[in-house]
Formats: structure tokens, sequence, C-alpha cells
């Protein structure tokens, strides 16, 4: 039998509507009968919410007919494909960092038959899960296994959203989703809108990519921090140094390194590694009670099952030149300690699958740019290691985070006690006066920020909704910047990857990204000029 694929967009039904009707309307928009549709899946599920009294779900429908058609379109070909694949090198191409890019370089070089070493400076993820809570629930912090540092990098205690807006032709996102979904993600990821797992599901993904990858022969060394690069008098990489002692020949390295590996961007730059600062942003985290953004977004159905927790997005243009807006926003989740260095706090927000805690949270953050912290390269380091330092400060010199509620933050005051708003971050929330934890045009540009979203979202300036500070670590200071084979500007086989290089931002992004410099690497084998 002949089909013919089509892929129909834009279809719209109720959001109580049955399987049996969904496939009735899509034989309706192709013009055919029930008997032309031999079987159909679901691309993507995306819902209308701009009249919240007519909640409609719109549907992305990839189909195969028995008939020929005229309407829709032929589906994209979203498989996976490999580029040529190399002969094994003598030296074993070595990844260094195993967040979400350096997961997905060390799966793609494994799957080419290239057996990658994998080196993490912290732990495996489950061992760095109790670090993590250690401080969460103690006050405790190790600097080498935290939030930052460990199996699974920063994105393990996050939302785990995997949607992103960057341009990807080659659809590398799908094959980050389906490598998700054999790891153990739910299949839903495919299609909604935006797709989402959380922080306990992606520990045991983690373990489970692990375990593919070392079944193909990649290699994955924990507690292994690097401390040195050894690069000759041509420029060219040729192995890497571990605070053990240990010393390990390559001539490709991977830097898929996170944000927040500040000794590591220190001895880059002292190796001469092309590296320049780039713009990033610093806030406060805010908690509202999530029932109050699900009823501005959904009204009447709030808590529908289908529509899960609400979101949302907003941004303001202040008077002083600063853009100010809600990031990496926490649908029914936490704010965490994010801190990877003592006598410091940093905040971040993490939600479960099941986006089911009392409170919302984002971070309210403002941009910034090279200009605002003048000097060295890594002056943005310093500049973010200063608020931290205040934070911590302002908290009690104990890990608790300094807060405030939002009245009192908008009437300049301090802030003595909460109100029905509790906050969420663990070790605590000290109540005191924001004003010290943030730059004056910062401070601004949020005071006149908050009162703009309350017209967009009522209740969003609440007296008692709770700021905590400080967000500092919402991208990288610097950018280790890559030319077009996405190897360094000056370094040969040094290929810059992820949020840490300044090329990603969030899970989907940098699991993008960590393919193509895999693809990268291999095509790096193969062609002497690439």
């Amino acid at each position: 039998m002949t089909f013919y694929p089509r892929r129909l967009t834009g279809l719209r039904l109720p959001l109580a509507h049955t399987e049996p009707q969904l496939r009735a309307a899509i034989c309706v928009a192709f013009g055919v009968p029930d008997t032309a549709l031999h079987h159909y899946s679901i691309f993507r599920r995306a819902f209308d919410a701009r009249k919240k009294s007519d909640i409609v779900l719109v549907y992305t429908i990839d189909a195969a007919l028995t008939v020929a058609v005229t309407s829709g379109e032929p589906p994209p070909d979203t498989t996976y494909k490999f580029v040529s694949t190399p002969a094994k090198p003598a030296k074993r191409p070595v990844i260094i960092g195993t967040g979400p890019c350096g997961i997905f370089a060390a799966l793609i070089l494994a799957q080419m038959g290239l057996r990658p070493i994998i080196l993490e400076r912290g732990k495996l993820v489950r061992e760095r899960t109790k670090d993590t809570w250690g401080l969460w629930r103690k006050s405790v912090l190790n600097p080498e296994s935290n939030v930052q540092f460990g199996e699974g990098g920063a994105g393990t205690f996050s939302d785990g959203k995997l949607y992103s807006q960057i341009k990807d032709p080659q659809h590398l996102g799908r094959k980050v989703l389906t490598e998700f979904v054999k790891a153990g993600a739910p299949e839903e990821i495919l299609y909604v809108s935006k797709p989402h797992i959380g922080t306990f599901r992606l520990v045991g993904m983690v373990e489970t990519m692990r375990a593919s990858i070392e079944a193909l022969g990649g290699e994955y060394r924990f507690n292994a921090k690097v401390t040195d690069i050894e690069i000759d008098a041509a420029r060219q990489v040729r192995g890497v140094h571990l605070q053990s002692g240990a010393y390990i020949e390559a001539d490709h390295v991977v830097l898929a390194i996170g944000h927040s590996a500040r000794d590591t961007f220190e001895m880059l730059l002292a190796r001469g590694v092309f590296i320049e600062p780039k713009p990033f942003s610093v806030g406060f985290r805010i908690e509202h009670p999530q029932s109050m953004i699900d009823a501005h977004r959904f009204g009447a159905f709030a808590g529908n099952p289908i529509l899960g927790a609400a979101d949302y997005k907003l941004v303001h243009h202040a008077a002083n030149g600063r853009s100010v807006y809600s990031f990496c926003m926490c649908p029914g989740g936490t704010v965490v300690a994010a801190t990877s260095e003592p006598g410091r706090v940093v905040t971040n927000g993490m939600s479960q699958y099941s986006r089911n805690e009392r409170n919302a949270n984002a971070g309210i953050v403002v941009g910034i740019t090279p200009d605002d912290y003048p000097g060295d390269i890594l002056a943005g380091v310093a500049f973010q290691r200063r608020w931290e330092s205040a934070a911590y400060v302002a908290g009690g010199s104990s890990y608790a985070a300094p807060g405030q509620l939002v009245g009192d933050f908008l009437a300049n005051r301090p802030s003595t006690a909460l109100g029905e708003v509790i906050p969420s971050y663990k070790p605590g929330v000290t109540p005191t006066d924001l004003t010290s934890t943030l730059p004056d045009y910062a401070i601004e540009a949020i005071r006149e920020a908050l009162p703009a979203f309350d017209k967009q979202i009522r209740g969003f300036a609440r007296p008692d909704a709770v700021l905590t500070g400080v967000e500092t670590r919402t991208s990288s200071p610097i950018r280790i910047t890559r030319g077009k084979n996405l190897q360094s500007l000056n370094t040969i086989g040094l290929f810059p990857a992820g949020e840490g290089a300044g090329y990603a931002g969030g899970i989907l992004s940098a699991g993008v990204d960590g393919i193509k410099v895999a693809q990268a690497v291999a095509q790096s084998l193969t062609d002497d000029e690439f």
C-alpha cells in the first residue's frame, strides 16, 4: 500500500476533546474519509490561553494517508544523521564536564565509536545529590560537589525545561529529546510545547545515559578536576593535567565546563586561550502562590491536568535604560541554594516533574554588559562574587539568603517579618533590606518593573510576595570564543562548548551544542582543513 505523509499545523480543538474527536478533526482538515487516515502521530501540542473563557489545544499532526491530498505539507525528516565516522584516533578525545553539553558530546562521540574520556571535577549524581542536600539542610557546602558541580551539571537541579528559542535547522533538539526518552523521560516531551522533566527524573536519566556511554566504550572519571591544559608552541592541545597528578594525552579536548568553573576560566586565561567578557544578568528570585498565577493564566480552567501549573514571561524596559525580565520561571517549584564558593549566596529555581509545590518562582533580573564591570577579562567574575558575598553577609553569614517583601522593597524599608507567602529557599531566609546586595541601577530598575508587571499579572506586586537574593549565575560572564570549525580562535584542538563557553542557555540548547561540538571533533579527524 502506498502512503502519503503529510503534516497538518494549527489544528484547534477544545481542551476536553476525545481521541476520536481528534481523529475526526484530522480527517476533516485533510478532506478525507476516516478510512484514508492510516495512522497519525502528534508532533506538537500547545495551548492557546489568550481567552481564559475558551482555552483550546493547538496541534501539529504528522499523518500517513492512503490518498494524495493538496492540504498540509510533507513533514521534514528529523532523524539524526551522523557525520562520516572517522577512524579511531591514536589519542582518545577528552570531554571536561558532565552537564547536558558534556553528556551529549560524549554520547555522540561514543555512538561514532570514538571512546571518549569524560572528566568530572565533582561526584556521581547520587553522591552529589547528598552533598547538595547537605547545604540545603545543614548549611554545609562542598565546593566541588553542589548545584553547580557534579554529574549532570547545573541543569540537574532545575526545572528540567527542555525548550529553547535557538535556530535548529538540523533538528538536533529532536535528537536530544529522543535520547532523553530512551533514558527514561516521559514520551510527552517529544510533543508538548514546553516540555520539562524535573530534578528527580533527571537524576535517573543521567545515570542511564552514563551507562549507555560506557557500554559504547566511553570512560568516566569522577573527582577528576582539570587544573591545566598542555598547549605546545604551535598552540595545539597536547593533553590535560588533573589535580590528582595524573596526565592524559589528548589532541581533542571539549570544554563543557559550565558557567561557574571560575578557576578553570583563570587557568585558560593564563594559558593564553582567547576569552572575552560578555553580557549576563543579575537580580532576585520572586515567589508568589502558584494558585495566583494559575488563576491569572487559566481562569476557570486552573488546575486542569493538561494545562498543569501555569508559567509566565515578563519584560520591562526601565527609565534608566535597563531591561528587567523574568528568568528561568519555575511553576510549582522551590528556590534553591546554588553557590559553589564559601562565603557566598546564590539562588536558583527548581521544580519536580509534578510541579505541585505551593509557590511559583522566577528570577527577576536586570541585563548588564561589560561596560558595567570594566577591568580585565574576568572582571565579570569579580562582579558576581562581590554581590554574592554581599548577599551572604545580608543573610547573616550562614548561607541563609537575604529576603524582602515586595511591599517593603517598593517602599524602601527593611523587612522584619514574612506574610502569607512562605519562602521555599533552604537553609532559610533572613528578612532584611536587599538594597545592599545589587548595584543601585539594578535596584532602581527592579523597583520600577514590579508595578509594571503587576499590570500584566494582577497581584504580582502584592505586598507579601517574597524577593530572595541574589541571582547572579544566569549565564557565563565570559565567552571562550570559537571559529567556524568550533575550535578556539587561537588554540587548535580545543573545543569550547555549552553554557560555560557562552554558547548555550539551558538544558536543550546545551545538549544541542554538545552534539554540534562532537560533530566538529569527528570532522576534524577526517578533514585536515576543517
